[in-house]
């Protein structure tokens, strides 16, 4: 392993894991304010999803963004079953799969007022495979109960769904959805993390994997392409993010 492989930001690091689970030919939106799952998705298609469809929705690129009539056509772009992958985010994200842009506190009296969904809830149903992604794995964001539920995670058996989630990806851990139990299993613990220290930041019993393991390190490849051509990419898209945030080579 070179230096260059175990020098990098937890940014860039968690773009990585996001980019090893995009799949080539696969059809891919990126929500607003999403740079990670942005870049990760462009680097997939540098290194191995060329034929992949990447649609994100801030971009100034029109290979990037192909709504002439505005965002709506992605939600029907879901809502017929042609999304292939969507990344979801929430303020608190609870052991069930519920996430929560809505409010933190009683709705009625809320602590903090949030932006909303616009869309999220549908989204989380009608995408084939919803990636979750967080900044900040504490137990203030992984709950044993959200708040609000914005979107849930499960969904009774007489109700259609198309997908649902798949992943959550943190700056500490990956954790995988296990569709019989209907909760999060820990699948992955970074470089620099712990088993101790992913159960300390989760606020609720964390299953473990039995076939858990370390989250492999960048490799130079990864890195040199995401500070290269996908940083090029970004500064369009999310400038402040790929000047701070992803490094030069």
């Amino acid at each position: 392993m070179t230096e260059q492989a175990q020098n990098y930001n937890l940014e860039e690091l968690m773009a990585i894991i996001i980019s090893r689970e995009v799949r080539d030919f696969e059809t891919i939106g990126v929500g607003a304010v999403s740079p990670i799952p942005a870049a990760g998705s462009i680097l997939a298609e540098q290194l191995h999803a060329s034929h992949a469809q990447i649609m994100i929705l801030e971009s100034n690129e029109k290979k990037y963004y192909s709504f002439p009539a505005g965002i709506s056509e992605l939600h029907f772009l879901a809502q017929r079953g042609d999304l292939d992958l969507f990344f979801l985010s929430g303020l608190q994200i609870d052991r069930k799969g519920n996430i929560n842009l809505h409010v933190i506190g009683d709705y009625e009296a809320p602590r903090m007022r949030l932006p909303g969904a616009y869309g999220s809830a549908m989204l989380y149903y009608m995408a084939h495979r919803v990636i979750l992604f967080r900044t900040e794995h504490t137990t203030r964001t992984f709950v044993e109960k959200v708040d609000f539920i914005t979107a849930p995670g499960a969904t009774p058996a007489n109700v259609h769904r198309e997908g649902g989630p798949t992943l959550v990806v943190t700056p500490k851990a990956i954790l995988a959805w296990d569709r019989l139990s209907q909760e999060w299993i820990l699948e992955s613990v970074h470089p620099g993390s712990s088993l101790e220290d992913v159960k300390a930041n989760t606020g609720f019993p964390l299953k473990v994997s039995a076939s858990i393991k370390m989250t492999p390190f960048p490799t130079d490849q990864e890195l040199f392409t995401l500070r290269t051509v996908v940083r090029d990419k970004l500064k369009s898209i999310y400038p402040e993010f790929a000047q701070k945030k992803i490094r030069s080579a």
